[in-house]
């Protein structure tokens, strides 16, 4: 029995130096790693809200970028209508322009035509006179029948070319 007291009391001195000794040192070992864990569960948490705040902020980003560009291709379909529209105003205007130039043209080559044409019609009238009267017919006389062939001739073509412009409208 002596063996086993001595052993009670050895076994009790023993836990009671674990108690007091080892015990605290483990205590605060746990406490150490776990507070460790916490750390570190908290610095992930805290890594997760930065991951998730960047996300954030690069969607956003994207977005703003996505409206900027969006609004660049419509500036540009707005100019490129706006340069369409204007050239095809200046294209209509020279288009007018050229058309009434043409038309000025084309009056003033007819006007020189019926004066040329009246012109050598007085001379062929004169001539015809000449010999149909066989003499020399006075300056006052053939003033007078040029001037009546011209009006004939005038009224003849202002006819046909108010046909001719009735026409193309």
């Amino acid at each position: 029995m002596t063996s086993f007291i001595i052993e009670l009391i050895v076994s009790v001195i023993l836990l009671y130096i674990i108690w007091k000794k080892v015990w605290p040192l483990l205590l605060a070992a746990m406490a150490k790693k776990q507070e460790q864990i916490r750390v570190s569960l908290e610095a992930a948490d805290q890594a997760r809200a930065d991951a998730m705040a960047a996300d954030d902020e690069r969607r956003a980003a994207l977005e703003e970028t996505r409206q900027a560009a969006q609004e660049i291709v419509a500036q540009a379909n707005r100019t490129a209508e706006a340069v369409r529209v204007d050239a095809q105003a200046r294209g209509q205007a020279d288009f007018e322009r050229i058309v009434g130039s043409a038309e000025v043209e084309v009056a003033l080559a007819r006007q020189r035509a019926v004066d040329e044409a009246a012109n050598r019609l007085g001379e062929i009238v004169m001539d015809v006179v000449e010999r149909v009267i066989a003499r020399e017919v006075g300056a006052e006389a053939h003033h007078d029948l040029i001037e009546e062939a011209v009006s004939a001739l005038n009224a003849d073509v202002t006819g046909s070319a108010a046909a001719s412009s009735g026409a193309r409208q």
